[in-house]
């Protein structure tokens, strides 16, 4: 009788754990890693080397900014790939709804749709991002990079730096 109560116990222990966690990471907060070179130096410096793998960054992802889609130019956020749904990136926003933005890759200018933003990331020869598939629903947006928090040597803040634009004008 008793290894059974410490089961059911050590069960609903358990379950309220996964619960809680479950809870926490999709509502407000969760740490994602960080594959490839694109937003790299900010993330995964490193990248080309033979160890990249052991060494890519981990990052903690804050949710509360998709509340009120509140997002500033030169945040870096997680999102959803427009193209296919089951990829996320990392990237810089570039431009907010309404405001106009300079590409770098053509030298047009364009004006974001609202509800959208244009995203780069930081290291543009190999980013695919808003060069790639323009600009991006705010809806795609999982949350907003706050710090590398793996791996030891690079735990600290991410730097909200807005890119450099070639024109930018704001309404």
């Amino acid at each position: 009788m008793g290894s059974s109560s410490f089961l059911w116990n050590c069960t609903k222990k358990f379950v309220t754990a996964a619960v809680i966690t479950v809870t926490v990471s999709d509502r407000f907060a969760t740490v994602v890693p960080v594959r490839g070179g694109s937003m790299s130096p900010t993330l995964n410096p490193k990248t080309g080397s033979l160890m990249e793998d052991v060494f890519d960054d981990y990052v903690f992802v804050e949710k509360f900014c998709l509340l009120g889609y509140e997002f500033s130019n030169g945040d870096v956020v997680v999102f959803r790939s427009p193209t296919n749904h089951k990829e996320t990136h990392i990237k810089r926003i570039a431009a907010l709804p309404g405001e106009w933005y300079g590409t770098h890759h053509n030298n047009d200018v364009i004006r974001i749709p609202l509800g959208h933003c244009w995203v780069e990331g930081d290291n543009s020869a190999s980013s695919i991002d808003s060069k790639s598939f323009g600009p991006i629903p705010l809806a795609l947006i999982r949350g907003r990079v706050t710090h590398i928090v793996w791996p030891p040597q690079r735990i600290g803040a991410v730097k909200s730096t807005p890119p450099q634009r070639l024109s930018s004008v704001s309404e």
